[in-house]
């Protein structure tokens, strides 16, 4: 079972900016992906970037591209995600998840049912 621990998120105005840390363990397969995908109150949860650890390849839906920045430390196992220039309808919840890196990351990351393991989600707000 992947065990997570995710950190970050909060309250922020339109314009700042937050990070979001996952360090994630347990896997059951070699090749891991780790990112995020976020969920705003009645509606579905999306994609929203993720990245190998094995060869740091990294994928962002068009809509954060330019404002969010995915990192990780390999020796921890662990992911970090960089927001700025946020708006208020990047307000979400946002869910550590982890899948095997069995196909391109962009096909992947946007398939729900490709996803092996969710966090519990951390509450991203930001006001106008």
């Amino acid at each position: 079972e992947v065990q997570f621990v995710e950190s970050g998120g909060g309250l922020v105005q339109a314009g700042g900016s937050l990070r979001l840390s996952c360090a994630a363990s347990g896997f059951t397969f070699d090749d891991v992906v780790i990112g995020w995908w976020r969920q705003a109150p009645g509606k579905e949860r999306e994609a929203v970037s993720c990245i190998s650890l094995s060869e740091r390849s990294t994928f962002y839906v068009d809509s954060v591209k330019g404002r969010f920045t995915i990192s990780s430390d390999n020796a921890e196992n662990t992911v970090t995600l960089q927001m700025n220039n946020l708006k208020p309808e990047d307000t979400a919840n946002y869910y550590c998840a982890v899948g095997e890196y069995s196909k391109p990351l962009p096909v992947l990351w946007t398939d729900y049912y490709g996803i092996d393991s969710w966090g519990k989600g951390t509450l991203v707000t930001v006001s106008a």
